[in-house]
């Protein structure tokens, strides 16, 4: 399974079998069952997560409503990126949405690795550059596009959540309303 994950990690930036071998110390996996949080509300977030097996779901509440943000399905990384880096409690959460298998790479550790390691520098530098893409294209999507082509992105993109996740979850996560997405999923 480390090897898969590291395999994984070499694709975002090349990582010498050293490299490998010294990130080793900064993994562990935890299993969530379906419904547990990964992430509680107020928690520091000390983890880039990735999906080895599952599903999970990043949401906050707004005005007594949880807000979906974001989904991340198996083989995808995760995390609280405010929390993260500033170090100071989330109001994200993060839930399992099915039984899951969770994959941890300490902050401390790859921050202790960085300052030493070019290769694991490189593949953070790369990391967090992919991150901040994939934020500003979700950005991007809830500014300019309208609700059904956010949901055709879905389908696109990642066609199994439509599958696993409750409506009301896509609804939150494309801004929208239950009622509207039944329209759109019945224009379809």
């Amino acid at each position: 399974m480390h090897d898969e994950y590291l395999n994984i990690l070499d694709s975002y930036s090349p990582l010498s079998p050293e490299s490998k071998e010294s990130l080793k110390a900064c993994i562990s996996v935890k299993k969530v069952l379906k419904g547990d949080l990964v992430l509680k509300n107020n928690e520091v977030c000390r983890h880039i997560y990735f999906v080895n097996k599952g599903l999970v779901r990043i949401f906050y509440y707004k005005n007594g409503k949880d807000i979906t943000e974001w989904f991340a399905d198996e083989k995808q990384f995760f995390f609280s990126i405010g929390s993260y880096f500033r170090e100071q409690p989330s109001k994200l959460i993060i839930e399992a949405i099915e039984d899951s298998e969770i994959i941890q790479l300490s902050k401390e550790g790859q921050d202790r690795l960085r300052k030493t390691n070019l290769e694991i520098s490189n593949l953070i530098i790369a990391f967090y550059s992919r991150s901040l893409v994939l934020s500003q294209i979700r950005m991007e999507s809830m500014q300019f596009e309208n609700a059904a082509k956010r949901y055709q992105n879905l389908m696109t993109q990642q066609p199994n959540i439509l599958q696993k996740v409750p409506l009301q979850h896509i609804a939150s996560f494309l801004g929208i309303t239950q009622e509207t997405l039944s329209r759109i999923r019945a224009s379809l």
